[in-house]
């Protein structure tokens, strides 16, 4: 005869724990584990200030593209997303939109950034939206960005900078002694985004004035391009990171490669094949400083990025409009990496693929150059955008699980510009140990709970402590 099992509340302490085993071990090892948030797009300018906001709809609506798509689908008119409506406005449609996110990751980290640090354990919907947004914005002058980081027990912080960023806010955070580590992470890519002649040229002429130089050839260009890459180091930079549809590795030579940096200043145009050389030689080059520093480079592979040319034109990038490419990965990624290896100037890495389609192909290649140097040299990188849901790392964590070390894996990262999306850990944390706690019921792994429960605390702080050595 069945049994009727009592439906569960929603968002309880048990949350995603199937298991008494992995209730234990989130709770008694996973749950306390510091955060060491390792690619992230906080403005450190907000965390110079200590800024406080004046509503929810600010901290939390602000520049989140993930909500802004959920109500464009929703029916809501873009004003309401980016445009001039109110705050109280916004938050309201927002609000109505939430119920329509059921079974969307939204949904979950929605209430999960209520509950913690708000303590609001109100099912939102428009009909709750009024008392939702007056309790949490009744809390905010006490929670600041650098409050906000000390009540989510974050370590370190590492920003998303372009190489010609002045690094003032980074440098001002570290003088004033805050005890949470907030560090730049090189990122270059406008560095070789050629496919717009004019901007390049708009962005070498910018390189040029922070380097007080005129740039008019290669040679000069990189010479700028690592002084800038130095001043980073010295700021206490330890990462960069790309995020390109795929790796470049077309083969080339210098004198190609100058050649066709003297075309994109005067306006010549560019075949594939030397489009593709240009941004083989960048990634190379960036790849061996980082290797000369000790830095680990880090891949986001895999977005199709601006599909909606019309949005593109009214309201600029990162608004909502990209979405997963299907692009051959693995052959690239081979050369490109196998290349750097046999010079022996291949740097601490992490891939990311936004295809989930992709995932053997990660897990796989990390593989290849894991050459025993250290534990997890080369590390296949957490779900991240649209893999960034309980399927996609279950996904990721399985994939990384049966073709690698899971064990050695450098654990989740918040990739967000919202300081109240330090949940995603604790989403992430809950996962993990439910598929190990499953696993252990199933008699599919030993009960050795101090041993899984290590391996846990690894995977949560310790591994990404001791991989990057802020």
């Amino acid at each position: 005869m069945l049994v009727d099992q009592p439906i569960k509340s929603f968002l309880d302490e048990d949350f995603l724990l199937q298991t008494d085993t992995a209730r234990r071990l989130y709770h008694d090892y996973a749950k306390a584990m510091p955060i060491i948030d390792y690619h992230c797009h906080l403005p450190p300018d907000q965390i110079a200030a200590d800024k406080t906001f004046e509503n929810l709809t600010q901290i939390w609506l602000y520049g989140d593209h993930y909500k802004w798509r959920a109500m464009r689908t929703n029916g809501v008119a873009e004003k309401y997303c980016t445009g001039d409506a109110s705050d109280y406005e916004k938050f309201q449609k927002w609000a109505e939109t939430v119920p329509y996110t059921m079974r969307n990751p939204l949904y979950h980290w929605t209430h999960m950034e209520l509950k913690n640090p708000f303590g609001v354990e109100t099912v939102l919907n428009g009909a709750t939206a009024r008392e939702v947004y007056d309790r949490c914005t009744e809390q905010l002058p006490g929670m600041s960005t650098r409050t906000l980081l000390r009540h989510f027990n974050v370590k370190t912080v590492c920003t998303t900078d372009d190489p010609t960023d002045s690094l003032e806010y980074h440098k001002k955070i570290a003088a004033d002694g805050f005890e949470v580590k907030v560090l730049p992470t090189f990122r270059p890519d406008k560095a070789m985004a050629i496919d717009d002649v004019a901007v390049f040229q708009a962005y070498v002429k910018r390189v040029g004035e922070v380097c007080n130089q005129e740039i008019r050839s290669l040679d000069t260009f990189m010479e700028c391009l690592k002084q800038r890459h130095d001043y980073f180091a010295q700021a206490g930079c330890r990462l960069s990171d790309h995020g390109l549809e795929l790796i470049y590795a077309e083969p080339y030579t210098e004198s190609e490669v100058s050649g066709v940096f003297q075309k994109l200043l005067s306006n010549g145009a560019l075949s594939e094949t030397e489009s593709l050389q240009f941004k083989s030689y960048m990634l190379d080059r960036f790849a061996e400083w980082d290797w000369e520093k000790g830095w680990t480079q880090q891949f986001h592979l895999g977005a199709l990025r601006n599909n909606n040319k019309r949005a593109l034109r009214t309201l600029g990038p990162d608004t909502g409009w990209d979405s997963i490419g299907d692009f051959r990965q693995a052959s690239p990624l081979a050369r490109f990496l196998g290349g750097l290896d046999d010079r022996d100037q291949l740097a601490k890495t992490i891939l990311y693929n936004l295809n989930s389609g992709d995932n053997e192909v990660m897990a796989t290649m990390i593989g290849n150059f894991n050459d025993g140097s250290m534990p997890g040299k080369i590390q296949f990188g957490s779900g991240w955008w649209f893999q960034d849901q309980k399927e996609g790392m279950q996904k990721q964590i399985n994939a990384l699980s049966n073709m690698g070390l899971l064990s050695r894996f450098v654990g989740m990262l918040t990739d967000s510009r919202s300081f109240l999306s330090y949940p995603r850990h604790e989403y992430f944390r809950r996962i993990l140990c439910n598929i190990f706690g499953n696993d252990v019921e199933n008699g599919e792994l030993p009960n050795d709970i101090d041993w899984i429960g290590k391996l846990v605390q690894d995977i949560c702080y310790n591994n990404a402590k001791e991989y990057f050595r802020f």
